[in-house]
This record gives structure tokens, sequence and C-alpha cells, in this order.
């Protein structure tokens, strides 16, 4: 649309590579492949011959631990520390800000409650027990990411960081404590900072919205230490490496891990956990925690896959790359004085 009128006008305009007349895109897929993804989704899942695992009896594989709500609440202001709620939902706390990720709190990822994927696994908290939080984003607008009960519970007492065009969803939902931002933009508060970084993914939450708003990882720096959140992604090295070169080293990834069967329909948007680890590398973090596992059934590897899968993974490239336990705290620790200690892949991607 901005290019029209830019044309009508007389101007000329050249749009971004990852957006469109009509909405975004991913510059490096096929568009009629990921526009077709729900159709081709329904047709493998009841009608193809895919098996998908067993879910509900197997939920004990995911591991799981009372939080401890002393640190929770009162956390030392001096140490980084991440929770793992479940699914893509952390909380991190550092310096006296309390950041919450992708916030699904809910029972079902879904626009209703008696229908669509379900949690296998209960959120560590939910949103009534969670501590004051100052910052709350948002990778994109998919049910298990975007979740309507929990963002208005949290409403406009926090601050919300989301990616272009989706500001106007949480108006219409009575949140306007909003700020949005395109790929490469920037938001400071005091003493944090958020960039919105490309990922290999998509948006919609119906069968009519396909890609109208944008969807992106974070760079979050809270005073001196530098968080990736990188939401939902599918591979992509030229992507990845630019981002460690232009804002890595990080002290903490939280990198997504699970929903990766099978990959001739999961790869373009979800990561197996060996292209995890990759990204880990590329991206250039000290140390990386798994996400986007074990609360829904999205595809078709058993539930605990992910975390088994990423131990192989990261024992074979000697990378600090691990899972938490639902309601698990981890403190992390700061990066080394000489950052060149951290692995970036760096070879030439333009």
């Amino acid at each position: 649309m901005i290019a029209l009128l830019a044309c009508a006008a007389g101007y000329s305009y050249a749009l971004p590579p990852h957006h469109s007349d009509d909405g975004y895109k991913n510059p490096f897929l096929d568009e009629q492949f990921t526009r077709s993804r729900f159709f081709t989704y329904v047709q493998m899942r009841f009608f193809g011959n895919q098996e998908f695992s067993e879910y509900e009896g197997n939920s004990h594989r995911v591991p799981q631990v009372t939080p401890s709500r002393d640190i929770i609440d009162s956390p030392d202001p001096s140490r980084l520390q991440v929770t793992w709620l479940g699914h893509s939902t952390t909380i991190l706390q550092y310096r006296g800000v309390t950041i919450l990720t992708d916030p699904i709190l809910s029972e079902r990822a879904s626009p209703v409650s008696f229908a669509g994927p379900k949690r296998f696994t209960p959120p560590a908290l939910r949103a009534d027990q969670l501590p004051a939080v100052d910052y709350v984003v948002i990778s994109h607008n998919h049910y298990d990411h975007l979740d309507q009960d929990t963002v208005r519970a949290l409403g406009n007492r926090v601050k919300w960081l989301v990616p272009m065009s989706l500001k106007q969803w949480f108006v219409d939902n009575g949140v306007d404590n909003t700020e949005e931002l395109d790929w490469g933009q920037s938001s400071a508060f005091d003493g944090v900072k958020f960039t919105a970084t490309p990922s290999q993914h998509f948006s919609g939450r119906t069968l009519w919205d396909y890609a109208k708003t944008l969807w992106c990882s974070w760079v979050i720096e809270i005073g001196d230490k530098k968080i990736w959140f990188g939401g939902d992604t599918g591979y992509n090295a030229v992507q990845f490496k630019r981002i460690g070169k232009d804002y890595g080293p990080f002290d903490l990834g939280l990198i997504p891990i699970g929903a990766f069967e099978p990959r001739w329909f999961m790869s373009p948007m979800h990561v197996d956990p060996s292209e995890a680890v990759s990204i880990h590398q590329e991206i250039g973090a000290r140390t990386s925690i798994g996400i986007h596992w074990g609360a829904f059934r999205l595809s078709a590897e058993p539930i605990d896959a992910p975390m088994l899968m990423l131990r192989r993974a990261a024992a074979k490239a000697n990378a600090s790359f691990t899972t938490l336990a639902i309601g698990e705290t981890r403190g992390i620790s700061p990066l080394p004085s000489d950052s060149s200690t951290v692995s970036i892949r760096t070879e030439r991607y333009d």
C-alpha cells in the first residue's frame, strides 16, 4: 500500500525485501508454499500416513519443578537469571528489570477453549502468580505465542514490544501500552534496549490474515547483558550470521528446538535441535536454553525428543546449550572479558 501511494505521487520507493504491498514475506522462502501450509497440514495430520506421537501419556517425560518463588519474586539484581514457564514463555530478570517472552498461560493454543492444541504440561505459573513484569516481547501472532487471555490479564501495566502491524490487535483487545518495530529497529528505555531482528517464519491467526503482520526475533539488552530470543524460526544461515555479526556475542540465547517433524513440512519454519545448535554458534551465544517444546503437540516427534536430541547435538558440537525443567530458574554467568572466546561463525554471507 505504501509503495502504491508513493508511485501515485510520483515518487520512487523500494520496499524492504521482507515487505510486500499487502503485508510481509520471507525473502528466502517460496510464498506459494507458505500460503498453502494450513491445508497441507490438515491433509498430513488427518488424512495422511504420518504418525503423531502420544503426548498425554508421556507428559511425565518433560522435567517439571516447583518454581522458586523467593528467587523469582526477589531476584538478585546483579545476576541475570531466566525461568522457563513452558513452551516459549520465559521470565528474564536482571538489574531490577523483569521481561516476559511470548507468554501463553492458557490451556489451549487456540481461538476457542474447547478445541485446538491443548497443553499436556501446565505452565509453571498462572498469570496472577507472575512477578511484577516491566516488558513483554512478542515474536509473532500464532496462537502458541500470542495468547489473548494472557494479554488481557497483563493489560496496560506492562510495556509490550511487538512486530510491525501487530499493535492494532492489542488496541482491539484494550491494550495500548504497545510499541511495534520493524526488523532492525530499536526502542530504548531506562537501561533496557529492544531490537527486532529477522526470523524465518510467518504470521496469521485466521485463513484470511496470512502475513498481514510481521514476525521477528529479539535482541534484548539489559545494562551490560545481551540476550537473543529466537521466538519461532526455521534455519537460515544468512540471517543468523548477520545477527551474530551485527549484535553478538550474547550472554544468553533462547532458541526454539521443538515442533520439527516431519522435516519435509516443518523445516522451512521450525528448526530441529541440530539446526538450533548451529544458530547458537552463529549468533555467538555463550549459553543457550532450548524453548518451544514440551507443552503442545504441534508436530509428530515424541514430547521429549527435542530435549534428548539437543543433548546429543550440543555434546557433539561442544556447545553450552541445554534445557530447563518447567519452573526452573537458572543464573547466567557473564561473558568472559575477552569475548573472542565465544565462537561466532562469520563466513561470508552477502
